[in-house]
């Protein structure tokens, strides 16, 4: 089978001629170790890389983006992902103001700006100062700050039409990988997470759940439109999800899912279904007290990121939502902090239920970060290669 048939063959809960593998994503310091040149894949590096290339000018920026995709390809071919994932982290905006090779300032210098930095150690490229200082503000002032954001979105949503050339990347994607692999194409995401909002709007879902609907609307109408556009350029499967629960439990009662997410969320299910494409919901953390909605009623096709150090589990997984297609399942903690021995036996109890049961793809749930030992990302590929 071709990596694509293997993973539709999963998604359609078929036998397969091997276990699917996708590994969720890879720092630059890791995927460099595995296809043995410095690799411009990552999180924050990413970022960084970017803006360096933005103020050198269009010349490194276009040299920028065709090294990223060349190496997101040759990392996830040289692990044998049958899903390949070929877009990392982007920071499309020019710097301002260059204070250091490591530290650029976006925005107005005498206005409102954020200055980020980057740590080589983390490859975080991190806000360490904002102006005006979000931190100093009252709650009740963040709140009608969030209140003119909202009403700002809402009438921009008002004019706003996807256009077919937005998507041009996607098909190329497409045309050039999507025969031969399926392609990790992110969208029709709903929710409020931990890393990829503001906090005040977690406050909002219990304080000011009217203002957080609202902010989940604007998700759901962009989502609805643009879907459309994911489908004419062949996408299969849309990544959507995010972080919305810690190791103990998610960010917000149950009920609040259920009232503000869930109802969303199955709007935007029905219209994937409508154009023949796969919804995944992913989030790290302890998804159990809202399983029932998220992997059930909501209608979502699969599920990755699962947390096997929060408690989420294949089998129990497996056992009590048979039709949910399942992804990952290796800890990234196990790689970075465990034994060579731990990843292997890991590897291996995750192979044997995605062979036990269909519908399963095997990887790292995580990112492979900066610092995971040499000898445990060698046993994790050869594990693989050895027993899928």
């Amino acid at each position: 089978m071709t990596p694509r048939e293997r993973v539709l063959a999963a998604f359609e809960h078929e036998p397969t001629d091997k276990v699917p593998i996708h590994h969720l994503g890879f720092s630059s310091q890791a995927a460099s170790y595995i296809i043995g040149r410095e690799a411009y894949v990552g999180g924050g590096i990413q970022q960084w890389r970017e803006a360096k290339a933005l103020w050198e000018g269009k010349d490194a920026h276009k040299k920028f983006l065709e090294k990223s995709l060349r190496d997101a390809f040759d990392v996830g071919r040289a692990v044998e992902n049958d899903i390949l994932r070929l877009h990392y982290w982007r920071l499309n905006e020019k710097p301002t103001l260059k204070i250091d090779e490591f530290t650029f300032l976006f925005g107005d210098p005498n206005g409102r700006y954020v200055i980020r930095r980057f740590v080589p150690s983390s490859e975080l490229f991190n806000i360490v100062e904002e102006h005006p200082p979000r931190r100093e503000m009252s709650v009740s002032a963040r709140f009608r700050e969030a209140k003119k954001q909202i009403s700002e979105m809402e009438d921009w949503l008002q004019n706003y039409q996807p256009r077919r050339e937005e998507f041009q990347e996607i098909r190329f994607l497409m045309e050039k990988y999507g025969k031969e692999y399926a392609i990790r194409i992110n969208g029709g995401t709903i929710g409020i997470g931990l890393s990829t909002d503001d906090p005040i709007w977690l406050m909002a879902m219990v304080a000011r759940p009217e203002l957080a609907a609202r902010y989940l609307d604007i998700q759901v109408e962009i989502a609805l439109m643009q879907i459309r556009y994911f489908a004419e350029a062949g996408v299969k499967i849309l990544f959507g999800g995010c972080d919305i629960a810690s190791d103990e439990s998610p960010c917000f009662p149950s009920r609040i899912f259920r009232r503000l997410v869930l109802p969303r969320l199955q709007r935007v299910v029905e219209e994937c279904h409508k154009r023949d494409i796969y919804l995944l919901y992913g989030s790290d953390g302890n998804l159990w007290p809202i399983a029932a909605d998220l992997f059930g009623r909501s209608g979502i096709d699969g599920y990755y990121e699962i947390d096997r150090s929060a408690g989420m589990d294949l089998h129990k997984l497996r056992r009590r939502f048979p039709n949910l297609v399942l992804i990952g399942n290796i800890s990234s903690r196990t790689l970075h902090f465990g034994t060579r021995d731990d990843v292997i036996a890991e590897v291996l109890s995750c192979l044997k239920e995605a062979k036990r049961s269909r519908g399963i793809i095997v990887g790292v749930s995580n990112y492979i970060v900066p610092g995971t030992p040499k000898e445990n990302i060698k046993a994790l590929i050869e594990t693989f290669y050895r027993y899928r």
